[in-house]
């Protein structure tokens, strides 16, 4: 990987007004060999879901070094989109993405859509494994289930498994970014009025706005 950056951004869950203005004070480029790698919830509970995902299906399609991660809110979008029934599908805030999509102006577009299935369930370096929610300990990544990926809490936060590299996640919401030996957690609740944040790897420098 030589001298190549990862920016990673946590859980952006519709705050948009706070996506534009961390994009804005990143000093990534689009094209370079630095990574943009998003850890998944881009959407439910915040007001702005539709603009967030316009403006990452945009920034993929236009730039080769992003990484778009699948999160459990995505999941779950797709499923009602799919038409799945159910009301456990709502019980997450998707009914604010259902909101936003019917809006004047807005709609579920092929390119949006293309965004949402083309998302990946995990990222691998040789250093990081980079995942929405984390990883079942004791299991290969392979091996991992779609379920713990995007689902799993406490068996992985109180775990002290060593999974031999560094895992990079978000979904459960810390006030601050939260850093245990082979761990890092990115989602500093930026829908519950906390910052947006951006791990810059491997140098471990944070940046957030609020």
């Amino acid at each position: 990987m030589g001298d190549r950056r990862f920016f990673v951004v946590g859980d952006i869950h519709g705050c948009y007004l706070k996506l534009r203005r961390l994009l804005d004070q990143l000093d990534w480029r689009p094209g370079g060999d630095d990574l943009l790698i998003f850890l998944g919830d881009y959407i439910d509970r915040g007001p702005q879901s539709y603009e967030v995902v316009d403006t990452l299906a945009d920034l993929s399609s236009r730039a080769a070094n992003v990484v778009t991660l699948l999160g459990n809110h995505e999941d779950l979008f797709l499923r009602f989109i799919s038409g799945e029934p159910g009301p456990q599908l709502f019980e997450n805030g998707l009914s604010a993405t259902v909101r936003n999509y019917t809006q004047a102006g807005h709609k579920l577009t092929l390119d949006h859509l293309r965004f949402l299935h083309g998302l990946s369930p995990y990222f691998e370096t040789e250093g990081q494994i980079f995942v929405h929610a984390g990883l079942k300990p004791g299991r290969a990544l392979v091996d991992q289930s779609l379920e713990d990926l995007l689902w799993i809490r406490d068996d992985f936060l109180q775990s002290d498994y060593d999974f031999g590299r560094l895992v990079v996640f978000g979904h459960t919401p810390f006030k601050q970014p939260y850093l245990t030996p082979g761990r890092l957690g990115l989602d500093t609740g930026a829908v519950f009025g906390g910052p947006l944040t951006c791990v810059v790897l491997p140098e471990l420098r944070f940046m957030a706005v609020a």
